[in-house]
């Protein structure tokens, strides 16, 4: 089995004459980021391997995530996702290592929302509910993935245990 954890990435300034791809992190998501992070460790969920859109508010997250994990994590950055059409991100989830048993992947909606909702359409009722409701920015969806290979993950083939936001954390 493996778990997928989709973590948008958090708040992003919007400054004036930057392009889309290269927004920074805003003061608020520079505070979410790392309890995302904390979270995510004392959860139990440390990924042994990070897919991470190549646009600068992502890789910003990853930055303050990654310390907050407590141990090394390899990290790729993928141009792909940046923005991406669910079929797209899953492809790259795919291509991941099969030795990898937790994936974490950094990105952006609307295809994280949508991703999320096709790959694990059961699961925890209350979960569910607050995940159709809103994908915020640093929302991070669990999902337990059927499957001994990432290969073979397809649409429902999955189940959502958690759904955790920054607003959720104490």
């Amino acid at each position: 089995m493996k778990r997928l954890l989709l973590l948008r990435h958090a708040k992003s300034a919007w400054p004036d004459g930057v392009e889309d791809h290269d927004r920074p992190l805003s003061d608020r998501g520079r505070r979410d980021a790392p309890r995302m992070g904390a979270y995510i460790a004392a959860a139990g969920l440390r990924p042994d391997f990070a897919l991470v859109s190549s646009a600068r508010r992502t890789q910003e997250t990853w930055a303050l995530v990654a310390p907050a994990l407590g141990e090394a994590c390899p990290a790729l950055a993928v141009p792909s996702i940046y923005e991406a059409e669910p079929a797209t991100i899953l492809a790259a989830i795919q291509g991941v290592p099969e030795e990898s048993g937790t994936l974490l992947v950094i990105g952006h909606n609307p295809g994280f929302e949508a991703l999320a909702a096709l790959l694990g359409p059961q699961g925890d009722p209350d979960a569910l509910a607050r995940m159709k409701t809103k994908y915020p920015t640093a929302g991070l969806a669990v999902i337990e993935c059927n499957g001994p290979r990432w290969a073979d993950i397809t649409p429902g083939a999955g189940r959502l245990e958690a759904f955790v936001t920054p607003k959720t954390l104490p």
